[in-house]
C-alpha cells in the first residue's frame, strides 16, 4: 500500500492512514471457492439507502443496519461456514473473533460502485475479505482546503482493516468494478470490548 491516488488519478507515494493495515491472500484459493458455494446460495437483497437502490445486494448476519429507519437491528446469526473466516479476519485484526459481532455479505455486480462514506458510528473496527475480483479501495480525508488521498487494490483473498483515524476520520469509496466481487465484512459494536 504505497500508492496515493490524487484527484486526477495519477499514482504518488504516500502514508497510508493510521488504523488501516491490509493483508494479501488471508486465505487461500480453495477457502476462497468452499466460500463462494455458500455465499451464492444466500438470501440476499437489494440495498436500499434513503429511496434509492444499489447496484448491489446484501444480506447481514448478527446486526443489521437499516438505513430507512437509520436503526441497528439483530439479524440471523452467523452461519457455520462464516465462523473459520472470522477467526482468520480476527486474528489478522487482533481482536477477538466473538467480538466481530456483525458480518455483512455484498453482492456487486460489474460495474458496481460505492460512494464516499464512512460506517455508520454504531459499528467499531471494520475487517473486509474480498473474494472473487479486485477492486480499488479509495480514502480520503479532508486537509484545510484540500483532500489527503491514499488508495490501494484490495485482490481476491485479501483483507483490511479499519480503526482508529482509517475508521473515524477516513471516508472510503470503491469505485466501478469490473467483473462479479463479493466481500464480506465483519465489524464490532461501537462502545464494546475488542479485546
Amino acid at each position: 500500500m504505497s500508492d496515493q491516488i490524487d484527484l486526477f488519478g495519477s499514482a504518488r507515494a504516500g502514508a497510508a492512514p493510521e488504523g488501516l493495515a491490509y493483508r494479501p491472500d488471508l486465505i487461500d484459493a480453495a477457502f476462497e471457492a468452499e466460500l463462494l458455494a455458500h455465499v451464492r446460495s444466500l438470501p440476499f437483497a437489494e440495498f436500499r439507502f434513503h429511496g434509492y437502490v444499489g447496484k448491489r445486494r446484501v444480506v447481514s448476519f448478527g446486526w443489521s443496519y437499516d438505513f430507512e429507519r437509520e436503526a441497528v437491528a439483530r439479524a440471523p446469526a452467523l452461519p457455520p461456514f462464516l465462523l473459520e473466516l472470522r477467526e482468520l479476519a480476527a486474528g489478522f485484526a487482533q481482536v477477538r473473533a466473538a467480538s466481530l459481532e456483525q458480518a455483512l455479505v455484498i453482492e456487486y455486480e460489474g460495474g458496481a460502485a460505492i460512494g464516499w462514506h464512512r460506517d455508520k458510528p454504531v459499528f467499531g473496527d471494520v475487517v473486509g475479505v474480498s473474494l472473487l475480483s479486485p477492486c480499488r479501495f479509495r480514502l480520503r480525508r479532508k486537509a484545510g482546503t484540500r483532500w489527503e488521498r491514499y488508495a490501494f487494490t484490495a485482490e481476491p483473498r485479501s483483507a483490511y482493516v479499519l480503526r482508529g483515524a482509517a475508521r473515524s476520520e477516513w471516508e472510503h469509496s470503491i469505485p466501478a468494478i469490473e467483473g462479479l466481487r463479493y466481500s464480506i465484512t465483519f465489524r464490532q459494536r461501537a462502545g464494546r470490548d475488542p479485546e
